[in-house]
């Protein structure tokens, strides 16, 4: 190894060491400055606590075409699932079969009338 390979070498190492070791120490201090910060804010809470926030003020908002557009399709959808949860699906169910049996009935029954028996 040369001299100017081990110079630059050393030097690399020794900044590189360096460098980690303060962002280390830098990092340990900011992390103990925010814990020290929170432990005076707990203690000067209990001793002397805040005032409790004023209560929230009312506002009126304009709104535009598109969020009336939005709310009214918010409301459509809305009524439309309420009306789907209080169906009662089994009377549907029945009216269905019902339906359904009564069209299965009468294509049979026409097609009794239509073919002619073949035993006259």
């Amino acid at each position: 190894m040369g001299f100017t390979t081990g110079l630059l070498g050393g030097f690399t190492l020794t900044a590189s060491l360096l460098y980690l070791s303060l962002s280390l120490h830098t990092a340990n201090r900011v992390h103990q400055a925010a814990l020290l910060h929170q432990q005076s804010l707990i203690l000067n809470h209990v001793v002397d606590p805040l005032p409790p926030p004023p209560p929230p003020t009312s506002r009126e908002v304009q709104t535009g075409v598109w969020e009336t557009a939005k709310d009214r399709w918010n409301a459509e959808l809305e009524g439309n699932v309420r009306k789907l949860q209080h169906v009662d699906w089994d009377g549907v169910r029945l009216r269905m079969e019902e339906g359904v049996s009564a069209v299965w009935r009468r294509a049979f029954e026409k097609g009794r009338e239509v073919v002619p028996d073949p035993a006259k």
